[in-house]
């Protein structure tokens, strides 16, 4: 007899709770589908001041991702449930799986593109917090880090793109970006936006060159690893490409990009899989090829390019978030991951073993199989599209060592003999590691014998990726009948592959060693290093201790960009027509240069002071002229204050004989260089901003709502003490903090002035 305990009870109590909430949404989604017609839009007012609103929209193309997301997402809870059993951060995994679920929900619903990436950045964050469970193991933190160093950087990129694609357009709703594109021209800037957001979604969903980052997070649990690479994260990069291809489908940058890395990330990872020991690495290589082969899908045209989207996206997530909850299963049941230390586990592990071939079949591509109707849909697509030979060559490439990455996880992991040093002992887990591997199995077994089960889902879904062609693509029902041949051969090809694994393996082992193991992983390694070593050489270069030094790095850095950006639009600038200045404006510019002329003259300080000060009077002369007395009374009493003081205290300096001339030589190039550099490039900005007709509408809203709405007739005033409160509340208390700041070191000149001294003088 079984005593539960009441933590225990408790722990099954709150495992239950947490798990309510994906089957709520789950439900949620399947009563939406069945009683609402798509698409489904709401929208609510956000941010109004910039045309921001909580705009959503469900259509095919997320029914089948929220069915992904809920209904995976309901196995991965109560998976997590037993394989983090005892775990004391299992609420937290809940919760952060939890709100990731949210975070994409968000994703494949937002129809603006700016709520699209506060879901989309929102992924990226939880995904570091998920990847870093383990945080206290350092390959934890390390790939929890990188994936979102990647990742994030990518979501930033890809809000430019957004920015500047809703600017061009005139719209930062997809569903009318989509409509609007098609009937622009191809300009530089749609291109510079349309590369952006290539860049945010390779990124995301592991194209190369971004590719190592995934194998990598397998650092987390396996639960998080089941969810994220295979219904959910990875998914986001291909469902944005999805979702853009109707806009920028007859695009050929865009058709020529997608096929071409696409292709080279499933070739490639499938490759890298071979050099793998660890089967959830494994299991993540095969999952970066296919991303690729989905991005390539994106970029066909044909008519079933968009269904053979639709069906690999399901097919994927039915066998291969089972096929990491197997791997989660063998390393809570048996220990290692390893394959060398792994066989014969059917006997131990007879319901994981089970589970093991049903997904495995549907990743071989067998019949009986929803992978077998996702193959047969996509070898269809691609004999109608357009496919370069490289693109061919690589399908080959996947579709071979697909069949031999089942083989492994189903067939020498339970079936083959042992190998030497293998784990003799094994269990099997619980009904919470057991049943969700054979429920998703189960799932893709029975679509695989029942497609039609899923024919007007995935209608829909191609509807949306492809609304102009992809209706009379859906009029015939999903009946896989592939070539006999064709099927024949690529499973002999990879039983091939299957067998000689092990000396695969061991040759690109020896390749790597000869080529020095070098690849985006390792450069991605020896960035993080070089950065920190090239701002520590800059700061050593650029901090030398030297005011003058400081200030001339400010004054380029301002100078130099509205130099260029003058440059550039030279010829749309205006420059105002010449004009006799009046004599009060001519005095007053003529102390202004004299200033400036001593000033760079002169080496004594208190010279230099007078001829700044100077500088101070000229302009409140200038100010005075120009109607503004209450600035020009301001600069004046400023001016004497500050001239005043600084003077006493360089004659107090020099009655001390601690006053020293100007130690920079008098001719220096490079800063007369820079001084004319600054002076043409502001006076040029002057004159440009003075040409421009002025725009009167604040000039009139600050005096008509004076009176009635601050009750004052001064605007100025009413400006500072109501319009802009607490902007001159903020400087206000600057000032207050900086004289709380300097009260001590007065009370401290205070107490010592009055502190006698020898000779009896205090």
């Amino acid at each position: 007899m079984t005593v539960t305990t009441p933590n225990a009870a408790m722990s099954v109590a709150g495992r239950a709770l947490f798990t309510l909430a994906p089957v709520t949404a789950l439900a949620a989604v399947l009563w939406l589908l069945a009683t609402q017609a798509l698409p489904l839009t709401l929208s609510w007012v956000w941010i109004p001041a910039l045309d921001i609103e909580l705009a959503f929209r469900i259509d095919g193309l997320s029914a089948l991702m929220l069915l992904m997301i809920t209904g995976v997402g309901v196995a991965v809870f109560v998976y997590a449930g037993g394989y983090l059993s005892g775990h004391p951060d299992q609420k937290r995994a809940y919760l952060l799986l939890g709100l990731f679920m949210v975070a994409m929900i968000g994703c494949v619903t937002a129809d603006h593109v700016l709520v699209l990436f506060v879901f989309w950045e929102g992924t990226s964050l939880l995904s570091f917090l998920l990847v870093g469970f383990y945080h206290e193991r350092q390959e934890s933190r390390r790939s929890a880090q990188q994936s979102l160093l990647v990742t994030g950087t990518g979501g930033l990129v890809l809000l430019a793109g957004f920015i500047v694609l809703g600017q061009t357009v005139g719209s930062y709703r997809l569903s009318e970006i989509i409509v609007l594109v098609p009937t622009m021209e191809v300009t530089p800037t749609l291109t510079l936006a349309m590369g952006l957001i290539l860049v945010g979604a390779f990124t995301k969903s592991a194209q190369f060159p971004f590719h190592f980052w995934l194998p990598n997070a397998m650092a987390a649990p396996t639960p998080v690893s089941a969810y994220l690479h295979s219904a959910t994260m990875v998914k986001l990069g291909v469902y944005l490409l999805a979702r853009l291809d109707p806009a920028f489908g007859e695009w050929p940058l865009w058709v020529w990009l997608l096929k071409g890395v696409g292709s080279v990330t499933a070739a490639w990872g499938m490759v890298l899989a071979l050099r793998e020991r660890d089967l959830k690495r494994i299991l993540a290589w095969s999952t970066v090829a296919t991303l690729g082969t989905l991005v390539v899908l994106v970029g066909l045209r044909g008519e079933s390019a968009a269904l053979a989207v639709g069906a690999l996206l399901l097919a994927h997530a039915l066998y291969k978030a089972p096929l990491f909850f197997v791997a989660g299963n063998i390393d809570h049941g048996a220990g290692p991951r390893l394959i060398d230390r792994l066989g014969g586990l059917r006997r131990q592990m007879p319901w994981t073993a089970a589970a093991a071939l049903l997904a495995a079949a549907s990743l071989a591509g067998l019949p009986l199989s929803f992978g077998f109707v996702a193959k047969d849909v996509i070898s269809e697509a691609k004999s109608v599209g357009e496919v370069f030979t490289f693109a061919r060559m690589a399908n080959t490439v996947f579709g071979t060592i697909a069949v031999a990455v089942a083989g492994i996880t189903a067939v020498r992991v339970f079936w083959l003999r042992p190998p030497p040093g293998a784990v003799r002992q094994a269990h099997e887990g619980g009904a919470a590691l057991v049943l969700p591997p054979l429920v998703l199995g189960l799932v893709g077994l029975v679509l695989g014998m029942f497609p039609l089960l899923a024919q007007d889902l995935l209608a829909g879904a191609a509807m949306a990726m492809s609304p102009a062609g992809a209706g009379t693509a859906l009029t015939a029902p999903l009946d896989p009948q592939p070539d006999v041949g064709s099927l024949l051969l690529g499973l002999l090809f990879g039983a091939t592959v299957f067998l000689l694994w092990d000396r695969l393996y061991r040759g690109l082992e020896w390749l790597a060693g000869r080529t020095g193991r070098i690849g985006m992983s390792s450069i991605y390694e020896r960035t993080l290093a070089w950065i920190p070593r090239v701002a520590a050489g800059i700061t050593r270069r650029a901090q030398n201790g030297s005011l003058p030094v400081y200030v001339a790095w400010v004054l380029a850095s301002v100078a130099v960009p509205l130099a260029t950006l003058l440059w550039l639009g030279r010829g749309q600038w205006t420059w105002p027509a010449a004009e006799m200045p009046s004599a009060g404006l001519a005095g007053a510019a003529s102390l202004v240069i004299l200033g400036a002329v001593f000033a760079c003259l002169m080496r004594d300080r208190l010279v230099v002071l007078l001829s700044v000060g100077l500088i101070g009077y000229g302009s409140a002369v200038m100010f005075l002229f120009l109607g503004a007395p209450d600035v020009a009374y301001t600069q004046f009493t400023m001016e004497t204050v500050f001239v005043i003081v600084a003077a006493a205290v360089l004659l107090k300096l020099r009655r001390m004989g601690l006053d020293r001339a100007v130690p920079e030589p008098a001719w220096r190039p490079g800063a007369l260089a820079l001084s004319l550099l600054v002076a043409s490039v502001l006076t040029a900005l002057l004159l440009a901003v003075y040409a421009t007709p002025f725009d009167p509408v604040l000039s009139e809203f600050f005096g008509e709502q004076s009176v009635p709405a601050a009750y004052g007739r001064n605007v100025v005033n009413v400006i500072l003490v109501d319009f802009r409160a607490l902007d001159t509340l903020g400087e206000v208390a600057v000032v207050v903090l900086s004289l709380l700041a300097a009260l001590p070191v007065l009370q401290a000149w205070r107490r010592r002035a009055r502190t006698p001294v020898a000779g009896g003088r205090s």
